[in-house]
């Protein structure tokens, strides 16, 4: 049997896997975890690579025993119990998982975070790095991505080119926070007047509760990147409150900054090509995970938090490469 300091995990920042589940049982069985599908006249046994896995969502109709969940918080994999299609996460509109409770985590990150944290005029300036670090990121993905390209999403496009320019113009020159958040509003009704007008999908209008197909990817995806915006921080030791764009009284909010890094990039476009193509939610899902690992969004989110941690305390010393003590 494979014991538990057997397990050669994979640094957070390369692991390749994210699982929704529905409709299963997860267990623990012969060292290993594996989820159980009952079909009409036998049981199916699935097994999750869990070193190799980020982040485990379990939809409708799931349950999952202790012994998977001890293994589970061994291997560092978040957990997090859903709605169907991935979304929303089960504390009503926070954005909550289930952590493994290690405390042998880095110290100096959080430390660093903490260092600029209560000052508000420099939380304001990584707020402003954060998105200009977002608008470059989204440059480079989809410069580089032929898929988008052979679906018409351009950077150079005239209309989406300005609005991407007036941005990353007026945002350095914000007085504060919520000046900064109503730039970024705006610069996000933008791309998706953009995206909907690329794909024909009409006057798209962002409604959380909706029930087309482009809002409903596009929750689905952005619960994705929770996901990881999540692993992220916990890895580094840095507590979900800190944030420096989302209220400061909202649980969870430095999720939803870091996953803003990435969401515009990969999530926003693939969301408006599958309603376009009318994909299902499980291949939809499966594009977007895909994409997140051919542009290595998790490695730019580690690379990004660790730059703004470290860089506001002279005195850490710890390699920007290590992840986790050894």
């Amino acid at each position: 049997m494979e014991q538990l300091t057997d397990l050669k995990a994979i640094l957070h920042s390369k692991r390749a896997n994210i699982f929704y589940l529905e409709k299963c049982r997860v267990m623990q069985k012969d060292g290993r975890v594996l989820y159980l599908t009952e079909a009409k006249d036998e049981n199916y046994y699935w097994n999750i690579p869990i070193a190799n896995t980020t982040v485990i969502m379990l939809g409708t109709g799931t349950s999952i025993t202790q012994a998977a969940m001890r293994m589970l918080a061994s291997a560092g994999v978040l957990v997090g119990f859903c709605g169907g299609g991935s979304t929303p996460l089960f504390s009503g509109s926070e954005i909550e998982w289930l952590t493994p409770q290690s405390e042998y985590r880095p110290t100096d990150y959080v430390q660093g975070w903490l260092s600029f944290w209560f000052d508000e005029s420099k939380r304001l300036t990584v707020a402003k790095s954060f998105q200009q670090a977002r608008i470059n990121y989204l440059k480079r993905v989809w410069e580089k991505d032929r898929d988008l390209k052979a679906e018409n999403f351009f950077t150079d496009d005239p209309q989406l080119s300005n609005a991407i320019n007036n941005y990353t113009q007026q945002a350095p020159a914000a007085n504060k926070v919520g000046e900064l958040l109503q730039k970024e509003a705006l610069l996000t009704k933008q791309l998706y007047r953009y995206a909907a007008k690329t794909t024909q999908l009409g006057d798209f209008v962002r409604t959380h509760d909706a029930t087309d197909l482009a809002n409903g990817f596009l929750n689905h995806g952005n619960y994705l990147a929770y996901g990881l915006a999540a692993t992220t921080l916990w890895v580094l030791g840095i507590p979900h409150g800190f944030a420096v764009m989302h209220g400061k009284t909202r649980r969870g909010a430095l999720v939803f900054d870091v996953a803003d890094l990435i969401k515009d990039a990969i999530v926003l476009p693939w969301a408006f090509i599958s309603a376009k193509e009318k994909v299902t939610e499980q291949e939809f899902r499966q594009q977007l995970l895909q994409k997140f690992t051919e542009h290595k969004a998790l490695d730019f989110m580690f690379e990004q938090v660790k730059q703004q941690a470290l860089q506001h305390s002279p005195s850490m010393t710890r390699s920007a490469t290590e992840e986790q003590p050894s």
